[in-house]
């Protein structure tokens, strides 16, 4: 690995289990270092403890990887007692003690194929003057054998901005959306930045398993709901009743506003998580998995793959319709068109469809 770019991992974590060991272990051969910052922002005060620290093992599992799983001393932890101001500090955080060449943020629960890993550093070796890296996500729900897609997603959501260019008076300047700006105060993305339907002709994708879990979903639907940022404040109704109840099969993503819907995943996961859940499966952390009969049933449904063809295709008047009614010139006719979209829908039974699944 010394001959590629060195690359240091930055991590923000909140009750990142049962990930963030699977996670370090995929990292650490492709790490420079890693720098996890441990803690919480004040809007997930009701699943933080009252010092501001993961309630589950997260903060002894960055311990104990630290002390019988790093040889080479690539772990960086970062804590503190007390909440963090937001996650722009956390992520500064680790931007500060970045001594990489590139800085690769990651969730806890975003894995790669390690090919894909190896791949990235080869593209950055072979071109330096390459400033920011974007990939896309694949959504994964209730299992790894589903996976989440949807409107919101195609609208740009799905496309992260994950790898940046980094040195001696670079600056991490916000977490949302992630953007690092160079000694001359440039925004990288203005330079050299590859985008992720390139990098998805290269091969490179992100398996986020960001919605694979009951416990991981309530939290994070907990959080979302009590954010200034976002108007999710039906987010823990939604992960009660969707995640859990499957009674909206084309709202299924927790950004609810859009439609989405799920798919049967046919590739391969990366090792790291093929571990994971077998661990996960025999019992290991004791943690509670979704049950997924109602999924499977919903999956097998012809109506519900005739219905998922018709709205994910739907996203494109759609969009047409919105920029009408964003052009002021002829906002007039607006209302017929959206009139006669909702007719054609309402006749393929989707409204039902969604109410009684």
């Amino acid at each position: 690995m010394s001959t590629f770019p060195r690359v240091t991992f930055g991590m923000i974590v909140l009750n990142g289990e049962p990930f963030v060991r699977y996670n370090l272990r995929a990292l650490y051969p492709f790490a420079h270092e890693i720098i996890v910052v441990e803690g919480a922002a004040p809007a997930a005060a009701a699943i933080a403890t009252p010092d501001g620290h993961s309630r589950d093992s997260t903060l002894e599992t960055l311990r104990r990887f630290k002390a019988e799983e790093d040889p080479d001393d690539k772990l960086i932890i970062i804590t503190r007692d007390g909440f963090w101001s937001e996650k722009d500090e956390m992520s500064q955080a680790y931007a500060k003690r970045a001594t990489g060449d590139y800085l690769w943020q990651i969730d806890s629960d975003e894995f790669y194929h390690p090919e894909d890993m190896q791949r990235v550093l080869e593209m950055l070796k072979h071109d330096p003057d390459i400033t920011v890296v974007s990939v896309k996500e694949i959504t994964f729900w209730g299992g790894p054998d589903v996976i989440c897609d949807g409107w919101y997603l195609r609208r740009g959501a799905e496309n992260c901005f994950r790898v940046f260019k980094w040195g001696e008076g670079y600056t991490y300047v916000t977490h949302r959306p992630p953007t690092v700006h160079d000694a001359q105060g440039r925004d990288l993305r203005s330079l050299k930045w590859i985008q992720a339907p390139e990098m998805t002709r290269r091969g490179v994708i992100m398996y986020h398993y960001s919605l694979l879990l009951p416990r991981q979903v309530m939290e994070k639907c907990e959080y979302y709901g009590k954010v200034d940022w976002e108007k999710r404040t039906q987010a823990l109704q939604w992960a009660q009743d969707t995640f859990m109840g499957l009674d909206k099969p084309f709202r299924v993503h927790n950004v609810y506003a859009y439609p989405s819907w799920l798919e049967r995943f046919h590739g391969k996961h990366p090792p790291s998580i093929n571990a994971m859940w077998h661990d996960l499966q025999t019992g290991q952390g004791g943690f509670e998995l979704r049950q997924t009969e109602d999924v499977e049933r919903l999956l097998r449904s012809p109506r519900y793959r005739l219905l998922r063809f018709v709205i994910t295709y739907a996203d494109y008047p759609a969009r047409w319709i919105k920029s009408i009614r964003e052009n002021k010139k002829v906002r007039h006719g607006y209302l017929g068109v959206r009139v006669r979209v909702l007719r054609v829908l309402r006749w393929l039974g989707i409204r039902a469809f969604e109410q009684n699944g």
